[in-house]
Formats: structure tokens, sequence, C-alpha cells
């Protein structure tokens, strides 16, 4: 490789790294516990696991308990935890209440006991995802943390370049102890560089993907609404609606296949104004993120439409897991996390190149400034 080139390969590498680093840090740090986030939240409920088999409890039963716990909410999302064996209630003030502001009940899905689980949008777990995902900025924050998420993949495609032409000389995984300390860490750096490139590039680039999750979404939400809304247009949100038990039944009678994830009320952003949307998946680990919705007309109980998500929406869907290696088990899970502390190692020793060579650089300076004052 050219002089030149190599030149400019170095300037990529240093400065894309050290624009992304600190954030970088900052998501391998709050993903670590996030990996783990199902096996923390299970280990945290206080009551005695939920009943296993027995006929589903009545879903307008379950929504009118969490209902009675928050006198003057109204319903936004009825959902399943199908590992665990429970549902969950979603309220808010009104319909288009934000995630932040929603109260939440859990119940066994069985017997619909009550199993006093915290709130989803409060404690420590909560405020890693948010730290993890916007920043607590919203969708700018999510844009940044893509961005950054991208520089990183550009970092450690650089950095390989950079690499390459030192392994044409010297075995794969030499580590230089015998020689300067930064020398050690430059080649410690390079190692783990190289051994976590492709789990680097894969969890960089689907993490630039889902920060755009939410945009690409709501547009398919909406273009998917409207393609039949005008038979409803002029006419005001219902007030009476059907049974939302009645209306998982025939999205289970329409895909037999398949099992329900969650059910959004109308006015909620996901379904329309006149619709319950009956969301579901598959049984397998990658399929039981890849939703179908159902579309209930909220008056009637009638299924109105079924509309088919477009190749990005399924790649989207695709990515969130492969992400944060939840569709292998716990095994996979354990994997992820342990290349997420060698991607910590990468990070910091980075920095300690950085500042070892700042501080010889200031040396070397300073030594030059003496010779120059003794002659």
């Amino acid at each position: 490789m050219k002089h030149g080139t190599l030149r400019a390969w170095f300037w990529v590498h240093k400065w894309t790294s050290l624009v992304c680093t600190l954030f970088l840090l900052l998501l391998c740090l709050t993903g670590l516990p996030l990996i783990f986030g199902e096996e923390i939240a299970h280990l945290t409920e206080p009551e005695a696991p939920p009943a296993s088999g027995g006929v589903p409890a009545n879903a307008d039963a379950l929504v009118a308990k969490a209902l009675a716990q928050y006198p003057g909410d109204v319903p936004l999302f009825f959902g399943w935890d199908h590992h665990a064996g429970t549902v969950y209630v979603n309220m808010g003030a009104q319909p288009s209440t934000p995630p932040a502001g929603m109260n939440t009940v859990v119940m066994d899905a069985v017997t619909g006991r009550d199993m006093q689980a915290p709130q989803f949008n409060t404690g420590i777990m909560y405020i890693l995802l948010r730290l993890h995902t916007d920043l607590y900025a919203g969708l700018p924050g999510f844009l940044f943390l893509g961005a950054m998420g991208l520089l990183f993949v550009v970092s450690t495609v650089s950095g390989l370049v950079l690499y390459a032409p030192f392994m044409k000389k010297q075995p794969f995984g030499v580590f230089r102890t015998d020689r300067s300390r930064r020398l050690a860490w430059l080649d410690l750096h390079n190692l783990l560089g190289a051994a976590t490139m492709i789990w680097v590039l894969t969890v960089g680039v689907t993490g630039a993907i889902n920060t755009v999750a939410g945009p690409l979404e709501a547009a398919w939400q909406a273009s998917a609404v409207s393609t039949f809304a005008d038979q409803y247009e002029g006419r005001p949100a219902p007030v009476r609606l059907a049974s939302v038990d009645q209306a998982i039944r025939t999205a289970r009678a329409a895909e037999p296949d398949m099992k329900p994830a969650f059910v959004s009320w109308p006015g909620t952003g996901y379904s329309g104004d006149h619709h319950y949307g009956v969301f579901m998946v598959g049984d397998t680990p990658l399929t039981e993120r890849l939703y179908r919705p159902m579309l209930i007309d909220a008056e009637t109980g009638a299924l109105t439409a079924q509309p088919r998500p477009p190749w990005y929406i399924t790649m989207l869907l695709v990515s969130q897991p492969l992400h944060f290696g939840d569709y292998g088990g716990l095994p996979l899970k354990i994997l992820w996390a342990l290349l997420d502390l060698m991607a910590i190692a990468i990070l910091i020793s980075g920095v300690v190149l950085w500042l070892r060579k700042s501080g010889d650089k200031s040396r070397l300076d300073r030594l030059k400034v003496a010779r120059g004052a003794g002659a």
C-alpha cells in the first residue's frame, strides 16, 4: 500500500474512532445488561411464577381489571409475554399517551392474578434502555447514536485496512510484551479488533438500522391504514367498542399458524382511529419478531384488512433481535456479552494509545525546547 494511501486510512481511523469512542463506550456499557434484559426482568419478579397451561383468561375481563386500578385511564395496548406466561395492559389518560406516561398492569395469562410487576417505564433497566437508544432526546437522539454506530463501523473497517499489511509480516495474534508498553497496547487493540470485526460490523449496522425503525414503521402504518381509511372518512371515532377478546379470536382464526403479540386500541397511532390492531407473530425465535398486523373494526369486530409489511419493515424487525443476540437463547446472549466486553477493551485500549502518543509527543516537544535553550 502506498504511503499516502496508508496515511489517509490512518487519518480516517483516528478521527472516526475519536469522535465515536465516548458514545460507543456508553452504548457498550448500557447494552451489556440489556442483553440479559428478559432474564433480569424475570429474576426481579416478586411473585410466584404464573400458572402453566390452561385456557387463557378472557381479555375483556383482564382489561377491566387493569382499568379498575387506574380510574380515568383508557386502554392503549394489551400484550403477551409468551415465554413468561403473562399478559400486560398499558393504559394512559388519553389514546396518544407516550410510553413514558403509561401505566402498566401485568397479570397471569391463565388465572388473571396480578403479578405486582414494576412499571416498565421506571427503574434502572428503563434508564439504561433510554440511554442506549436515544439519550432521552427522542428522534434526534436515535439518529445521533445511529450516526455514531456507523462511524464505529468505518473505524473498524479502516483499522482492518491498517492492520492487514502488518499481518503479512507477523503471525496472527502476535502480542509483543517484551518491548514498550505502548506496543503491547497496540497489539492488544489490533488483536481484539480483528477478532471481533464481524460482530462489530453486525451490531453496528443493525444498531444504525434500528435508529430509523420508529419513523419508518410510523410511515408504513400511516400508509397501510390510509389505503382503506376512505370508507371511514367523516365518521367520528367509535365510542362503544366491540369485544377485544373477540377481536383476538378473529385474528387467530385468520392466521391459525401464528400467535398474537399485542393489541393496539384505536387512536394509539398503530391502527388508525377506527380499528383494533392485532399484531400476530410466528413461533420460532426469528419469526416471533416478524409482526403481521390484523385490522379489526373496533365497532363491529369484523376483520377489515391484513396489510403485508414491505421488505424494509421486515429487515428492521429481523435486525432488532440480531442486535441484542436474543434469537438464540442464553448461550448466544453469553457470547454477545463476551464480545461486548471485548469491544469495551478495544475502545479503552484505543483511548490509551491516543493518550500515550499525545504524551510521547508532548515529552518530545519539551525535550526539543530544552535542547534549544541549552544551545
